[in-house]
């Protein structure tokens, strides 16, 4: 496990398209969620510890704001012939298992995550209903090495800023996780 933070995409930038299947091969696009006050773009896969640690709150979280309008994806872009817990088949389970109210998608050829400029899993990103990104980094302080507990308190404070009219707070932090898991001579240059 490599730990690595994100990059910290501009504020403001647009949210980059998408078109990805899920693991029944529907295909997803923000289109799909045309109209959404937010939109909350998740770079997540199965195997990672810190994912794992959060993802009972991605879950509740996608729920508690689901009623808001608030659009939620989740993109694997794992390299998942390395990795194959990150399958597609196995992202079914997962998805099942933890009951995601949202599209999980595969992020086979790994461009979108490029677009995102996305490190590590998880990634978080929220952007308005005009699609400019408002906040980018951690779910909140927990980490599977401290004690301290999973709220989701940095992505709510910043959704409930946005669906209140409000600014979101500067002072944001990168997220922390696993690197996402690059396909043989796909790492992107952001990193050097």
């Amino acid at each position: 496990m490599v730990q690595t933070n994100s990059q910290m995409l501009a504020l403001g930038t647009e949210a980059p398209e998408f078109s990805l299947p899920d693991a029944d091969g529907k295909i997803w696009s923000l289109e799909n969620a045309a109209g959404a006050e937010a939109y909350l773009i998740m770079f997540i896969c199965n195997h990672c510890p810190f994912v794992r640690h959060v993802r009972r709150e991605l879950a509740q979280l996608c729920n508690d704001y689901d009623t808001r309008n608030v659009a939620t994806f989740a993109i694997n872009s794992n390299d998942f012939d390395a990795y194959p817990d990150d399958s597609p088949a196995r992202m079914k389970g997962e998805a099942k298992e933890w009951h995601y109210g949202f599209p999980y998608l595969v992020d086979e050829d790994q461009s979108v995550a490029k677009a995102y400029r996305a490190a590590c899993t998880p990634d978080f990103y929220v952007f308005n209903g005009d699609r400019h990104l408002v906040y980018r980094g951690q779910l909140d302080d927990s980490r599977p090495s401290n004690e301290k507990p999973v709220t989701g308190r940095d992505v709510r404070a910043a959704l409930d800023a946005v669906l209140d009219g409000k600014p979101v707070r500067e002072g944001q932090t990168p997220s922390i996780g696993c690197n996402i898991k690059w396909r043989p001579g796909n790492a992107p240059d952001y990193f050097g």
